[in-house]
């Protein structure tokens, strides 16, 4: 278990640094920083995300995925730490292909929307698709492990199928792009 904090300010943040895992300073708006912030951010929307009404097998599924970015932050903060694995996306993937199974295939485009455990879901995906574009720039000028990416993309994935999922499952049902509207 690493450090616990027993006072929530330090001050060290004052001038605009930060401190990263393995101890050392950075810049507060560097690329490492913005990469696992979003994360982060990811994770939270989840977290709202779950104060709606989902059923208990997605529930347990996200409470797990939650986990799973905390590690994932871990690694983004600490330069060299591996913390997702090929297994976890390839678990993603399997659940991503369940959920999927039952849909209707996609002809049309989807609106963020159908509900409000839905609507939730898609910020979540919006969200995570952002720490995702964070992750590959950092991944342009330092070391990040592939999994980190192909992880962020999986799970984009997964919560798009989740809220078509819960977009039916809450009665309202999928909001389909009308392309045709200025016609």
């Amino acid at each position: 278990m690493g450090n616990r904090l027993s006072k929530i300010y330090t001050r060290t943040g004052d001038d605009g640094s930060t401190g990263l895992g393995d101890g050392a300073r950075v810049g507060k708006d560097s690329l490492r920083v913005t990469a696992y912030g979003a994360v982060d951010e990811a994770n939270s929307t989840i977290g709202l995300l779950l104060a709606a009404d989902v059923p208990d097998d997605i529930r347990s599924l996200l409470t797990t995925v939650q986990h799973q970015l905390f590690d994932l932050g871990g690694e983004l903060c600490i330069p060299g730490h591996a913390a997702i694995e090929d297994a976890d996306i390839a678990r993603l993937e399997q659940q991503l292909d369940h959920y999927n199974d039952d849909l209707p295939p996609l002809k049309d485009f989807i609106l963020p929307g159908g509900g409000e455990a839905a609507a939730r879901c898609h910020i979540a995906r919006t969200v995570v698709r952002r720490a995702e574009r964070e992750s590959v720039a950092l991944a342009r000028v330092e070391d990040v492990r592939p999994q980190a990416v192909r992880y962020l993309n999986r799970l984009s994935d997964l919560l798009f199928v989740l809220a078509r999922v819960l977009a039916r499952a809450s009665g309202h049902g999928e909001v389909l792009w009308h392309h045709e509207r200025r016609r």
